[in-house]
């Protein structure tokens, strides 16, 4: 046998040797990287490489809490595959594609901390980086899950959202799109527990502390009657019937949002004269009449809805909401027109510009108005001190 064939026998042994190994290598690997968290740690039970595609598939990872008291693992994904965005190579750039079927999501929320489960302990960036060392571009996941137990702690009432889609593209702008919002969203779901859908969609820049974003977010058809622990809670009424949508336009720049909330109503009923089985105080009578009534006046007869428009503006740290643009939206619906169940497309990045650009004009206006008043200041100083020396000079 030639030399040249015993080196590449040799060369083809190694190589199998390696992929065989190769699994077990980045099983432990990756193991000992969830292990170590801080106060959260994870497992994945196995690993498969794909070495022609350059991907490998994490099977059953589990992330949870160091002695918490939430049962359910903060994080479960059944199945990520891990790999090189080809479509990107083909540009010349190498990064890759995260891609996760039926994950889970298990959030917490309470003043107990163990109780409590949310993973702001950990940066999450710094463990995708370990995992997947080239920077990622796209992520996508499908049929997930998102629980959030206790997120509303007064009635300790949670949001469930499942069947949720998500797939973010373009992240370290590969493709290099024109302006400042290069990373498109798309998300939907089903909101069970409270018997309806999500839908959103986004322009973002994700490479920044901060993202910048112009979104459009939708919950359509939610159930009032889902809705009474809240109710009950917060206005002490019952809703009998009805549908709630909300919908949403924002945009933030630079940590300054602008945008609107638009909640509106459906077949809402309120009062009912008997309640089955159930005892009512005078008072609560009284407040789910008048409520009753206040919704009849300010009902869009024609289509049986109750609508308004919630302004909001501010940064991410003080946000403003204005009352009478509420109030006014309230009697526009009810006496004027009646708002369709779909987005304004009112908002545009743009305005996220424009209150940039508002809030540094405020902000020299009020540096302007310091430097006058120092300047008087001043001024006055020196007028006293004047003075001053005037009556030195008449002792003298």
């Amino acid at each position: 046998m030639k030399r040249s064939t015993k080196i590449i026998l040799a060369l083809v042994v190694l190589l199998i040797i390696a992929r065989l190994l190769l699994p077990y290598i980045v099983l432990r690997y990756v193991n000992k990287m969830l292990a170590d968290m801080g106060s959260y740690t994870g497992h994945i039970e196995d690993v498969d490489i794909a070495l022609i595609r350059g991907a490998y598939q994490i099977d059953d990872l589990r992330i949870r809490k160091i002695n918490g008291k939430v049962k359910e693992p903060f994080l479960y994904i059944p199945k990520s595959d891990l790999s090189v965005e080809w479509r990107a190579l083909w540009k010349g750039k190498l990064v890759g594609e995260v891609e996760c079927y039926e994950p889970e999501l298990n959030f917490a929320f309470s003043e107990d901390e163990a109780a409590s489960q949310t993973g702001k302990e950990v940066d999450w960036t710094a463990l995708v980086k370990d995992l997947l060392p080239i920077q990622i571009n796209r992520f996508a996941a499908y049929s997930g899950k998102v629980d959030l137990v206790n997120l509303f702690s007064a009635t300790k009432t949670g949001l469930s959202m499942e069947k949720i889609n998500v797939e973010i593209r373009n992240i370290r702008n590969v493709e290099e799109k024109a302006g400042r919002l290069p990373s498109p969203v798309v998300a939907t779901a089903d909101v069970p527990g409270w018997g309806g859908t999500m839908k959103f969609n986004a322009d973002m820049m994700l490479l920044k502390q901060i993202p910048d974003f112009n979104y459009n977010l939708s919950f359509d058809d939610l159930q009032l009657t889902k809705l009474n622990p809240l109710a009950r809670e917060y206005a002490d009424i019952d809703f009998e019937k009805g549908t709630v949508s909300v919908i949403s336009e924002m945009a933030m720049y630079n940590g300054r949002m602008v945008g609107y909330f638009k909640p509106l109503t459906k077949d809402m009923k309120i009062f009912k004269l008997k309640e089955e089985g159930e005892k009512r105080t005078v008072g609560r009578f009284f407040k789910e009449l008048l409520a009753e009534g206040g919704s009849e006046l300010l009902e869009n007869q024609k289509r049986d809805q109750v609508a308004t428009r919630i302004p909001i503006r501010g940064t991410v740290e003080n946000t403003d909401t204005e009352v009478w643009p509420i109030i006014l939206g309230v009697l526009r619906n009810a006496y004027v027109e009646a708002f369709n169940k779909e987005f304004d497309n009112t908002v545009t990045f743009q305005d996220a510009l424009k209150n940039i650009k508002a809030d540094f004009k405020a902000k020299r206006e009020e540096k302007k108005a310091e430097r006058k008043e120092r300047r008087e200041e001043r001024k006055e100083e020196r007028r006293q001190k004047r003075e001053e020396r005037k009556e030195e000079r008449k002792k003298d």
